[in-house]
């Protein structure tokens, strides 16, 4: 069995590295919604895109390896099976979490493949057009952990309505 789970950032520019991810959020992705995660990040380098720096909170922040090795404690104490790392826009979401765990511990315990919410929305609606936006029920509010909520929701549903696996 797999155990989905949801992930959002938030970062003040375009590459991990260069770059820092300010937040991340994420969430089991079952009925209750109510097994949850969410961290400030210190940033790790001066850098920061100035039209991102708005999403910079940190307010209670910590550093980033104590970061990650709270969220691999997460991500261990909350998987029933293999942890899949789902998000509505991998290619960035993914980017930073996988660059992270291996920069600061060395490992990634979400392995070394990830979903992409936006991507199965194309697919089960066989239109390469198709918005992910449609099915939200409010705007993203770049609260890394609010938005992880929200697309949880959306999967979870298009996984009720599709699949036979929940």
């Amino acid at each position: 069995m797999k155990t989905y789970i949801m992930v959002d950032i938030e970062a003040n520019g375009p590459i991990p590295g260069d770059y820092s991810m300010t937040s991340l959020g994420a969430v089991i992705v079952d009925e209750k919604l109510d097994k949850t995660f969410k961290i400030n990040i210190k940033p790790i380098s001066e850098k920061f895109d100035p039209n991102r720096r708005q999403f910079v909170d940190e307010k209670d922040a910590v550093d980033a390896k104590e970061a990650m090795q709270k969220f691999k404690e997460w991500i261990i104490k909350n998987s029933s099976g293999k942890p899949v790392f789902i998000s509505d826009n991998n290619g960035f979401d993914w980017m930073f979490v996988c660059w992270y765990f291996w920069h600061f511990l060395e490992e990634n315990p979400l392995g070394y493949n990830s979903q992409n919410l936006n991507s199965l929305n194309k697919g089960l609606n066989k239109d390469l057009k198709a918005k992910i936006d449609l099915l939200r029920e409010r705007d993203l509010t770049h609260d890394a952990l609010e938005d992880a909520k929200d697309n949880a929701k959306i999967f979870f549903k298009l996984k009720k309505e599709h699949f036979k696996e929940i």
